[in-house]
C-alpha cells in the first residue's frame, strides 16, 4: 500500500493544495472538512492518482472528531503523515473591541481542533514508532501585531505545542514538523473580514503574495525529506514581506 496522509481543512486553501502535492508525491490521501462538496471536488481533481477517503467533521467539536474515527476503516488506519492545517482567523480590531464568539472560534479551530485530530492519530504512530505531523502555525505566531491580538496568541500556541510534540514524540521516531506562512492569498482574509471582499482584496493590493500552492510545496518538501532529516521549523514569507505587518508595497 502506498503511504497514508491525512489533512485537516482540506476543502480549500493550503489544505486542498497540499492534498494534491502529496497525491503526486504517491501518498493515499484521507481528506476532512466541514463542506462536502468542497472534499468531492478535491477528490475529483487528484482523479484517481491515489486512494481517497473524505471524513466530515469540526475539528473543534471532540465528539464529531472521535465519532468520525471511530467509523475509520481498519486499512486507513495506519496514518503515516498527518497535516495539522484546519484554522482560521475571526474579526480584527483591539482587543476591548473584539467578540468572545470569534475568540471561541479561533481558540476552537487553531488550538483544540489540531489537539483533537493529534490525539485521534497520535498513539497509533507511536505504537508503530514512525510517522509525521506537520502543524500549520503562521508568521503571527512569531510576532504579535496590533488587532489580531487572540489570533495571534492561537498561532503562538501551535508554536509550543509543535515544539512539545517534538519533545514527547523523537523518541518515538516521529517527526514533528512547524510550517509558519506569511500572507497566503486565500480565504483566510475573506473570514477575518466577516465577507467583506474589498477589505480582504486590500490586505493583498500592491505585491506578489503567497500562493496556497507555495506552503503545500514546502509541506511536500518536508515530508519527502530523507527519513534522518527532520525540518523542524520553516518561516515563509513572500517576496514583499519582512515581518507579519510590514509588507512593501508597490
Amino acid at each position: 500500500m502506498n503511504k497514508i496522509a491525512l489533512i485537516t481543512g482540506a476543502s480549500s486553501g493550503i489544505g486542498y493544495a497540499t492534498a494534491i502535492a502529496l497525491a503526486e508525491k504517491g501518498y493515499d490521501l484521507i481528506i476532512t472538512g466541514r463542506r462536502e462538496g468542497k472534499l468531492t471536488d478535491l477528490e475529483k481533481t487528484i482523479d484517481g492518482k491515489v486512494k481517497t477517503f473524505k471524513m466530515l467533521f469540526d475539528v473543534s467539536d471532540s465528539t464529531e472528531v472521535k465519532a468520525a474515527f471511530d467509523k475509520l476503516p481498519e486499512e486507513w488506519k495506519q496514518i503515516d503523515v498527518l497535516v495539522n492545517n484546519a484554522g482560521n482567523a475571526h474579526g480584527f480590531g483591539a482587543i476591548h473591541e473584539g467578540e468572545i464568539a470569534d475568540w471561541e472560534l479561533m481558540i476552537g479551530s487553531n488550538i483544540v481542533g489540531l489537539l483533537n485530530v493529534s490525539k485521534m492519530v497520535l498513539p497509533g504512530m507511536v505504537s508503530r514508532q514512525k510517522g509525521h505531523v506537520v502543524n500549520l502555525s503562521s508568521v503571527a505566531g512569531k510576532q504579535t501585531y496590533e488587532n489580531g491580538t487572540v489570533y495571534c496568541a492561537t498561532k503562538k500556541s501551535v508554536e509550543a505545542i509543535s515544539e512539545g510534540m517534538r519533545l514527547d514524540l523523537t523518541k518515538h521516531g516521529i517527526k514533528v514538523t512547524n510550517i509558519a506562512p506569511g500572507a497566503v492569498e486565500t480565504e483566510f482574509s475573506n473570514i477575518r473580514f466577516k465577507g467583506d471582499t474589498e477589505k480582504a482584496k486590500k490586505v493583498y493590493e500592491g505585491f506578489e503574495p503567497l500562493l496556497a500552492v507555495d506552503i503545500a510545496d514546502a509541506i511536500a518538501y518536508c515530508v519527502a525529506a530523507p527519513d534522518h532529516v527532520t525540518i523542524a521549523d520553516m518561516t515563509i514569507y513572500a517576496k514583499a514581506q519582512a515581518a507579519p505587518t510590514t509588507v512593501y508595497r508597490k
